[in-house]
């Protein structure tokens, strides 16, 4: 679901941050020359850190952002991701400097303002408090959902009634909310080799 929804934004024009922590779960960034893929936690911060320049860059815009392409942030495996990046920041961090990850820092505030700069998060996991503020959790307006427990339901999707009958996820059903309205969607499934097709020649019918 990450690489397909990344592949439909890029094929629209935009350019990614891909964050992937096990290195090889989205090697297909690599060979797009849109997409900057980072996969050491080392290499995330840092990423994290430019995220928090280029905001500011687009902020201080001064006129119309429509030629500035949409930038989307592809974050695999988040939770985790950011509990790595939270004990990172632990072992350099001096005195002085504030208990929260910069890197994680950054995030949180482009989950507040990046919308207002094109810039977007498509978060994988299951936000939580330990990891980022409460505020900040609120502010994914959008959730889709295939393999969930009742629970899991009510915590992501509490507006939304009852948690709905699930289709095994290999069919491609999904479940979408948005203001506590639920659609079941047919989802995209593109493989790696797909992804770097059709976005390397769209024109071509083959792809």
């Amino acid at each position: 679901m990450l690489r397909s929804l990344t592949a439909q934004f890029l094929h629209q024009g935009a350019h990614a941050l891909v964050l992937d922590p096990k290195r090889v779960s989205h090697l297909w960034g690599k060979a797009l020359p849109t997409v900057t893929h980072r996969g050491s936690i080392a290499g995330i911060h840092d990423a994290l850190l430019g995220l928090a320049t280029e905001l500011e860059r687009r902020l201080d815009i001064d006129g119309d952002l429509d030629t500035v392409p949409r930038l989307i942030v592809a974050i695999d495996e988040a939770n985790t991701t950011l509990r790595r990046l939270a004990r990172y920041w632990e072992t350099f961090r001096q005195k002085d400097d504030p208990k929260t990850s910069p890197a994680i820092a950054a995030l949180e505030e482009v989950l507040w303002v990046g919308r207002a700069a094109r810039v977007h998060v498509i978060f994988d996991g299951r936000p939580q408090a330990t990891v980022l503020r409460s505020a900040a959790r609120e502010l994914f307006a959008t959730v889709i959902l295939a393999r969930f427990t009742a629970d899991t339901w009510q915590v992501l999707a509490p507006d939304a009634g009852p948690a709905p009958r699930q289709r095994h996820p290999q069919q491609g059903h999904f479940h979408v909310i948005q203001h506590g309205e639920v659609d079941e969607t047919q989802a995209i499934r593109m493989t790696d080799a797909d992804v770097v097709a059709w976005l390397s020649d769209p024109d071509d019918p083959a792809n």
